[in-house]
């Protein structure tokens, strides 16, 4: 008989290997989702768990609820200045990008797999979206990055472009279950979900932004709490209404991500630990749902369609979408090559199962299957094709300061922190004789993994990173002139 000891046993080994393999992740390259894939897997019915696992409505559900925090926590990350640039493009690439890839992997699915063509759309468009998080993940590991606008372009992309494969995907199920359906009918339905989606996205974040600061709860914990209903309620209205609720829930992160409101950093890091959470539940689920028996016999055709799928449906998709665009030959063959297929293809892979779709277990195991070829070649390969193309750049790893501001409307201001070139002019000279000290506040100064609290006395040295309290426009003018080079005379007198 087995015990809820047992179970919660199980859960913290299945929670603490988790944790401990995005270590082995950083430290290797190896992106976390094959490694959260394998724990799965190894726990699996025939793996040394043998946890008897074949519930695939179960694990739909499981799925579904964890990508619903996740997307909205790539909302909430997505930075407004950095993705205004190129917000159509990402636009283009999410709508159109996915559709098309979806076409062509789908007609490739038809001969290879002796499919139907609405079954080959099917399968097209289960794997039609993308996931940037594998790729920084590996970068990260390596500590390098990427070029703008090739960073946030793929941040915008990946995370927009789960409700038009979510919508690719009902469409097609409803075209081979139901007969009555017509392809035509995608066109206003299109329109109705995405419509919705982004009305219900729009009203709620205005209705959440307006519910939070209204708030004013006597104990923080609860404010979590309050998000995450607010965020369970905007995917249950759109859905509700016929729209495409992660659409909503997307957009509801990406403008909350940008107001200001009190407690705006505690419910922040809330959300990225819930992330993290969905993440390893929803990978953990889908891995034991996996019986590597059957994706042997799978291997020939999941390789050929993973092969088309990356050199053949994602270029051709990514240059005719960007077509338009002013960006060269290299970029557009980087962002062609790290497409790569993550949790969502996973999750859609379930969908065929609970509508009773012929083929249901081909489908996961074929989608399974791509994702992890796709995420082992493509991902593991990143960092060399983008220094190939010279298209990466210094990774700047993110500081964490012994203090933080806690932004409200009342203030116009943030902490910001300013990296001082070796050779700025400003390097050598004490922080009291700098004009920029009326308008910009130096609060800190990190140098040399260690904190100094500034004085007017300070010297600053080349190198320093300074926490500087200030506004935008301030922050952009103190930037200037760091960035001004010490002319040969100023060399020699300091």
């Amino acid at each position: 008989m087995i015990t809820i000891e047992s179970i919660l046993l199980l859960v913290a080994v299945l929670l603490f290997l988790s944790v401990i393999s995005s270590k082995i992740s950083d430290r290797f390259a190896i992106p976390v989702l094959l490694l959260f894939l394998g724990i799965g897997i190894l726990f699996g019915s025939e793996g040394i768990g043998g946890i008897p696992f074949d519930n695939p409505p179960l694990a739909k559900s499981i799925g579904l609820v964890a990508l619903i925090f996740i997307i909205f926590s790539g909302g909430l990350d997505t930075g407004w200045p950095d993705t205004k640039p190129i917000f159509w493009q990402g636009i283009v690439l999410s709508t159109f990008g996915v559709l098309l890839t979806a076409i062509i992997t789908g007609f490739f699915a038809v001969y290879i797999l002796d499919f139907s063509v609405w079954e080959g759309m099917l399968l097209g468009s289960i794997v039609s979206s993308t996931d940037a998080a594998v790729v920084f993940s590996v970068l990260r590991s390596k500590r390098i990055s990427l070029k703008k606008p090739l960073k946030p372009l793929l941040e915008f992309e990946s995370g927009s472009n789960d409700p038009m494969a979510l919508f690719l995907t009902i469409g097609f199920i409803s075209l081979l279950t139901y007969k009555a359906t017509s392809i035509l009918s995608f066109i206003p339905r299109f329109f109705m979900d995405m419509g919705i989606g982004a009305l219900v996205g729009y009203l709620m974040t205005k209705v959440i932004i307006f519910i939070v600061k209204r708030l004013k709860l006597d104990y923080e914990g609860l404010y979590p709490v309050a998000m995450i209903s607010l965020v369970l309620f905007t995917y249950c209205i759109a859905v509700l209404l016929r729209g495409n609720g992660i659409l909503a829930v997307y957009l509801t992160g990406l403008g909350f991500g940008q107001a200001e409101f009190p407690n705006k950093n505690y419910i922040t890091k809330f959300n990225d630990g819930l992330s993290w959470i969905c993440q390893i539940v929803m990978f953990v689920t889908l891995g034991l749902l996996v019986f590597p028996s059957h994706l042997v016999p799978l291997a020939g055709p999941g390789l050929l369609i993973t092969f088309l799928l990356m050199v053949v449906a994602r270029p051709v998709s990514v240059f005719l979408c960007l077509q338009p665009f002013k960006m060269n030959i290299r970029e557009k063959t980087l962002i062609s090559w790290v497409g790569l297929r993550g949790s969502v293809p996973i999750i859609l892979a379930t969908f065929p199962f609970t509508a009773n779709i012929a083929h249901a277990e081909i489908y996961f195991n074929i989608v399974f299957f791509v994702v992890i070829a796709s995420v082992f070649i493509q991902g593991t390969s990143i960092p060399f094709v983008s220094k190939i193309l010279k298209l990466d750049a210094p990774y700047v790893e993110k500081k964490n300061y012994p203090l933080e501001l806690v932004k409200t409307e009342e203030i116009d201001a943030d902490l910001v922190d300013v990296f001082v070139p070796n050779n700025s002019e400003v390097a050598g000279r004490k922080i009291g004789e700098l004009d920029f000290c009326q308008q910009c506040l130096v609060v800190l100064i990190s140098r040399d993994n260690r904190f100094i609290v500034p004085s007017p006395a300070t010297i600053i040295e080349g190198g320093d990173t300074l926490l500087v309290l200030s506004t935008d426009k301030d922050i952009r003018l103190l930037q200037d002139v760091l960035v001004k080079i010490k002319t040969p005379t100023q060399t020699k007198e300091t």
